[in-house]
């Protein structure tokens, strides 16, 4: 049996499919150009979840990395069931690695996301679930694990390219104090770093592993946070 091939990175194809399919969203033109999204798109991210995952597991020894459509690699399709939007294409390429033993969407993790022009890193928790925003409230005003996550935004933010997001509520919750230093935090319901940027050159080359690692790597301390609160 052969070996299974390296990581050679994206190609120049894979970002001109997104950025025609934004122009052209509909089942014709996606069935004309399936073979390009099978071999600029899927393969390679195939490869990508492999070698990201083996990379990961040095900081987040438990990282779960499926390199399968619908498990590490989300889903081209859009569920339109209950949308205005009737467009059946994501117009982005998203893969994630989560951690700890809850399901994916409920799990902190890194996610890594392409949208032409742009390009998307993220360490975090999207989206907290409502059964459990009550302790993570609780532990963003806790003495100690309040200021510890104070610390881990405050570093995060100071890092060109990143912000921490996560915000969704205008007020903060009942029964909290507005004015505690974690205020805005408590209007989360999620929260995750971000680093956005135009498409590096990395994208296209292996080199694209030890790129995002340098990024993952800085919201490590905020994704083992979470890992306490929710792991």
């Amino acid at each position: 049996m052969t070996d299974q091939p390296s990581f050679s990175g994206f190609t120049k194809e894979t970002v001109r499919f997104y950025a025609a399919l934004r122009k052209n969203n509909d089942r014709a033109w996606f069935e004309a150009n399936r073979a390009t999204y099978e071999s600029h798109v899927v393969a390679p991210a195939k490869l990508f979840v492999r070698a990201m995952g083996e990379k990961l597991k040095t900081i987040a020894p438990h990282i779960v990395a499926i390199p399968a459509v619908n498990k590490s690699i989300f889903r081209i399709y859009r569920d339109t069931r209950f949308s205005l939007d009737p467009a059946p294409y994501k117009t982005n390429l998203g893969i994630y690695f989560w951690d700890g033993r809850r399901s994916r969407m409920e799990s902190s993790g890194f996610y890594f996301g392409l949208e032409p022009p742009e390009f998307y890193l993220g360490g975090g928790m999207y989206m907290i679930p409502d059964n459990l925003l009550g302790k993570f409230r609780k532990d963003v005003v806790d003495k100690k694990r309040g200021a510890e996550i104070g610390k881990i935004v405050a570093a995060i933010r100071a890092h060109e390219g990143f912000c921490v997001e996560g915000g969704h509520y205008k007020r903060v919750p009942a029964g909290f104090d507005p004015g505690h230093p974690n205020a805005e935090l408590l209007k989360h319901n999620g929260l995750y770093a971000s680093f956005t940027s135009k498409v590096p050159g990395e994208f296209y080359s292996a080199r694209l592993v030890d790129y995002c690692f340098e990024r993952f790597e800085l919201t490590v301390p905020l994704h083992r946070w979470l890992m306490k609160l929710f792991g």
